[in-house]
């Protein structure tokens, strides 16, 4: 009887081996579950996530230049010097469905060392331009837009100049931090387009814009420079702007080309315009080293620019930056 017992359960035992077997055979190497794929390998689970999409992105640009020319005995002259040029330009996109915010900020500095001058530093560049722009789509290229955009630098700056019968160099504060600053606000309708190569043109015209220049140093701004009321910081304008911009446009290989136009006028005196151009041509060595070409061009009729005799007239101000050296992109 016991020996019945025993060949039955070693029968049992060696069935539930194979039954186990062959649930082991049978196990998917796949399975969904609500629409996410679960891969099997051996006692682990991999689970597939969709990927999500990335609504912001955001980098920049460092570059840094730099000039030495060092004399010592020259026989045909010259004195010995030494230039810096530097800038950072950050922005931070955002696209989801039919909204768009772009934003970017540019500071650049650029200081010149010459040892014979009375004043042997001496700024070369200094600016400060901050533009949001807020869009929601109309159609495929045209979308209604609010844009910010304020302007100003970040240190002193001087006239230099030599008065009559005086041998030694005096200097004269024409500008200051906020003096002038530029805040301008402007509502309408804005052209975007992107192209194949990531280049990209914005043109915004706007019927509804709001125009600040502000002089915070109080002896400029009792001076009346830069058009504000004598005694008054702030001077507050209604008109009609047009701006357009390019970014990242490809001229040829390893050249590309980002500028930027600002046109706007007063209703008072509507035709005649404030303009705002900037202009960098980057030709690319490498992803280190690049060569850039700056141009700034600026014409406001209320600021008045004091020439070398003294007197002070409208004019048209004119910066151009050659520059070679480091470049880095983030």
């Amino acid at each position: 009887m016991s020996k019945n017992f025993l060949f039955t359960g070693i029968l049992i035992f060696l069935f539930g081996l194979s039954a186990f077997g062959q649930d082991r055979n049978i196990i998917p190497d796949t399975v969904l579950i609500n629409g996410d794929t679960l891969l099997m390998l051996g006692d682990s689970i991999l689970i597939d996530e969709p990927v999500k999409e990335i609504f912001w992105k955001t980098g920049g640009n460092y570059n840094l230049n730099i000039q030495q020319v060092t004399l010592s005995n020259w026989a045909a002259g010259g004195s010995s010097s030494f230039a810096l040029n530097s800038g950072v330009t950050l922005f931070a996109n955002y696209k989801k469905d039919s909204k768009v915010w772009d934003t970017q900020m540019t500071v650049n500095l650029g200081f010149n060392r010459q040892g014979s001058r009375d004043f042997e530093t001496r700024k070369t560049n200094d600016n400060f331009v901050f533009v949001s722009n807020y869009g929601r789509q109309l159609s495929k290229l045209m979308y209604l837009s609010t844009q910010l955009d304020a302007r100003t630098q970040l240190l002193p700056g001087y006239k230099y100049s030599k008065p009559s019968g005086s041998e030694r160099e005096v200097r004269t504060k024409i500008s200051d931090l906020l003096s002038p600053g530029y805040l301008q606000s402007s509502t309408g309708l804005n052209l975007r387009k992107t192209y194949e190569n990531k280049g990209k043109l914005s043109v915004i015209v706007s019927p509804f814009t709001g125009r600040f220049t502000i002089v915070m140093n109080d002896s400029l701004s009792n001076a009346g420079a830069f058009g504000v009321v004598p005694g008054e910081n702030v001077r507050a304008e209604a008109g009609m702007s047009f701006a357009a911009g390019v970014v990242d446009f490809v001229i040829m290989e390893n050249v590309t080309w980002k500028a930027d136009l600002n046109l706007f006028s007063n209703y008072e005196s509507f035709g005649n315009m404030v303009v705002n151009f900037n202009s960098i041509i980057r030709l690319k060595v490498n992803k280190f080293i690049s060569t850039r070409i700056e141009t700034a061009v600026i014409y406001d009729e209320n600021v008045y620019v004091q020439q070398d005799d003294g007197s002070s007239k409208q004019a048209v101000q004119l910066q151009n930056l050659i520059n070679f050296g480091i470049s880095l992109d983030f």
